[in-house]
């Protein structure tokens, strides 16, 4: 029986021509860029591990306030407290795991053509978003990080449970699928080369032609034909207050 390494699994993605792809390129298309989000920045940006671990902080300090005030003496109230804590670092725990779990199975891909978005813990799905179809693309800068969120042109749409935590927050409506969580360096990197080859695939008239969807894609967008524009809206960039986490993912 073969063993499997649990940490780095050799039978992941084993289907994937090219690391993030499930086929080669076509002819003559070109690979941009290619990352992923940061674990870290997913599990306090998507799944809000230091709001979560504020809330259990004031459950303690209520539970601590609460023996204090009914007579317990203070050896009594922390020992009470110290029963809390063991449920309290599993959630965080399991937080935490699930961000390490979401960082490392989801690959970003940037070519001249398109971009490709694997992601899914447990099911793993890739989407082609082909750059003519892509109305705007929208930076959202912190401090140490930034988020790239895609407005698709036309009537298609992807259902928000299926993209998130790759979605921008509340857009549940309109869902726009976001790069998330990226390393500000790899942010800027990216955005630097987004612009331009969205005017480029938008000046061309049939620039996507060629590009199919994925293999195994379960939601492949339309292949339907975009009008060309003259100009093409740049990678808008808004800088985030240092506060602002995104609320609901």
């Amino acid at each position: 029986m073969k063993a499997i390494n649990l940490l780095a699994p050799a039978h992941e993605h084993e289907f994937e021509a090219r690391h993030g792809l499930p086929e080669a390129l076509p002819q003559g298309e070109r690979l941009l860029w290619q990352g992923s989000p940061s674990a870290a920045l997913v599990a306090v940006q998507a799944l809000h591990i230091r709001k979560v671990a504020a809330y259990f902080a004031l459950l303690l300090g209520w539970r601590l306030a609460s023996d204090l005030h009914d007579g317990a003496g203070w050896a009594a109230a922390l020992a009470g407290c110290a029963g809390m804590l063991a449920p309290i670092v599993l959630a965080l725990g399991l937080i935490g795991a699930m961000a390490w779990l979401v960082a490392r199975t989801s690959v970003y891909t940037l070519t001249d053509r398109r971009v490709v978005m694997r992601i899914g813990v447990v099911l793993s799905i890739t989407f082609n978003l082909p750059l003519a179809r892509i109305a705007s693309a929208d930076l959202r800068q912190r401090r140490h990080s930034a988020d790239i969120a895609l407005t698709l042109a036309g009537d298609e749409r992807i259902a928000y449970p299926h993209l998130w935590p790759h979605a921008r927050p509340w857009q549940l409506r309109s869902p726009q699928p976001m790069l998330r969580a990226l390393p500000a360096a790899e942010a800027a990197a990216l955005s630097a080369l987004l612009a331009p080859a969205l005017q480029q695939a938008h000046a061309t008239p049939g620039a996507d032609a060629a590009v199919k969807p994925a293999a195994g894609s379960a939601h492949p967008l339309p292949q339907r034909a975009v009008r060309a524009t003259q100009t093409v809206p740049p990678v808008h960039t808004h800088e985030a207050a240092p506060e602002a986490a995104h609320a609901g993912a």
